[in-house]
This record gives structure tokens, sequence and C-alpha cells, in this order.
């Protein structure tokens, strides 16, 4: 296939790349300064501007673009920011794949889709969106790769959930707390926290770009959904640290504010039925095994 990926340079993006590659497709790059090798072409997605030639000939594209969510403490200036790096790609992206022909689209987007307040019920592909910033962020992200849709494109969203990485996402930022022993649940701990191993994040978007078969949502999460105190015992046991610290909701609001209570007070026990109903086989079906592939630990 020849592929074309915008958001390439980040944890989920790079590793895509590598993966096709090493399976023999054809890569390309949307990049947003002069093009300086083969494989890559320039976009200004804010001015709506994409080289023509980008496009041509490709059989799918995919958009990973958005900023970090947890990048900086939120303001309206930020989360202005995170619509606008998501949204405004991903419709520059449908029109131009919709003028293109371009048969697939893969877009990512988010379990945040699902808000927080779901609680203990199993949430899967056909549940609604909740409410919440995130959970707008999310469905506007989506409806935003309607025009590609309405020409015919097989469009897929990707909802990922926590990416377990040893050198990106979240896992980067807790990996020096735990080995301070400053390792704790959030909360009461009783909130979801969806996650899915980068080996399998990477390997959900190959399936779905290689099985026709797929379109629509498509949960990125492991199989087996954990409390947020089931992911704090996982880790610790992966890194060897104790994991002692408690950290109160009120406390966590006073640090990181409205993201506390948008994605780590709260969160959706997701499951990646689409995937497993499609025949995906997971590299790392549990929290343990995905852990352990992410701090270097078989």
């Amino acid at each position: 296939m020849k592929v074309v990926i915008a958001g390439s340079s980040g944890l989920i993006g790079t590793a895509l790349v590598a993966a096709l590659r090493r399976d023999g497709h054809q890569v390309s790059r949307l990049v947003r300064r002069a093009a300086a090798a083969p494989d890559e072409f320039t976009w200004d997605p804010a001015r709506a501007q994409l080289d023509e030639r980008a496009l041509r000939g490709a059989d799918a594209v995919v958009n990973l673009c958005g900023a970090s969510l947890g990048g900086r403490r939120w303001n309206g200036g930020y989360k202005q920011l995170l619509r606008d790096s998501r949204i405004t790609p991903t419709d520059v992206l449908a029109v131009a794949v919709a003028a293109a022909g371009v048969p697939t689209l893969v877009n990512a987007s988010g379990s945040h889709y699902y808000g927080g307040g779901t609680g203990d019920a199993i949430v899967d592909e056909t549940a609604p969106a909740g409410t919440g910033f995130l959970a707008t962020l999310c469905r506007d992200w989506e409806a935003a790769t309607e025009p590609a849709r309405a020409a015919g494109t097989r469009t897929v969203l990707i909802r990922s959930a926590v990416v377990l990485a040893r050198n990106g996402g979240m896992l980067s930022m807790l990996h020096p707390l735990y080995w301070l022993g400053l390792g704790g649940r959030l909360g009461s701990g009783r909130q979801y926290t969806p996650w899915i191993s980068l080996d399998d994040e990477v390997g959900a978007i190959v399936f779905a770009l290689t099985n026709p078969e797929i379109s629509g949502p498509v949960n990125a999460a492991g199989p087996a959904p954990v409390t947020n105190a089931e992911f704090n015992r996982a880790l610790g046991r992966a890194l060897h640290r104790p994991t002692p610290i408690v950290v109160p909701g009120f406390a966590l609001r006073a640090l990181v504010g409205e993201l506390a209570d948008e994605a780590l007070l709260r969160g959706p026990r997701a499951i990646p039925a689409a995937l497993e109903q499609a025949g995906y086989s997971f590299q790392h079906p549990t929290i343990g095994a995905a852990l352990a592939a992410a701090v270097g630990r078989s």
C-alpha cells in the first residue's frame, strides 16, 4: 500500500511509520516545514494548504495530529489549541481525501469520546458520546471526517486509550515518580483507566488499514480494562516499586486543574469489541503484559 501519514513525528506516528515500512508498505509523511526528504510533502492545515502531489496514488491516509492533553495546565487558549490542532487538520485532510478519491482514511480519536460518567458499565463502540470538554472534542473531531465518508472513503475512527510506551506518553511522566517511591492511585481509584500497549496501538491501526471490512469507530484499548487502583498496583509490580501514595481528588484538581475531572478522576470501561470481532489478536492482552513490555521486562 501507499500510505500518507500526518502526525508522523509523534510517539505513535514514529512507531507506525517503522511498522508499515517493515511490512513493505510505501510511506509518505506530511510535514509543516519545507520538505527535506523524498518521502516528505509540505502542508499547512491552518491555511488549508496541501501539496497537490501528496495524495496522488495514495491507498490510505492516516491522521494522528493533535496537541498533548497534558502539555500544560488548561486555560481557554490551550483548550482552543487542543481543538484546533485536531479538528482543523482533520477537516483539511478529509476534504483533500474526498477530492483525490483516496480509498481509506484512518483518523485518530480518543476513548474520552464516551466521557467519564459510565462507571462500571462496559462500553463498546455502539455507546453514545459522553459529556464534558473532551467528549465534545472527540465528537467534533470525528465529525470533521464527514467529507471523506460522504465521498465514499472507508473511514475508520481510532478511539485510543492511554498508550503505554517506555519513551513517551503517560508512563514517561509516571516512571520517575514511581522510582522515587511516590507512585499511587488517583482519588478513589475506582475510576477506569483504559489502556493499550504501543505495539497494539500500532497493530490496531495497521489492522484497520489492511482490513477493508473495518469502518467507523474502533476502540483501541486493551481487552481487560482496569481501574486506576489496579493500574497503579500493576505498574508498581512492573517496576518493583512500592505504591503507597493516594492523591486526593482536591489535590489533583489543584495541581492540574480541569484535566483532573476530565481524564484522571474519571474514565470509561472501554473494550475493543470492533477489533476482536474482526479477528485482531492482541500482543499484550493484559495490563501486566503491556506494562512489562513498556518498561522493558518480559
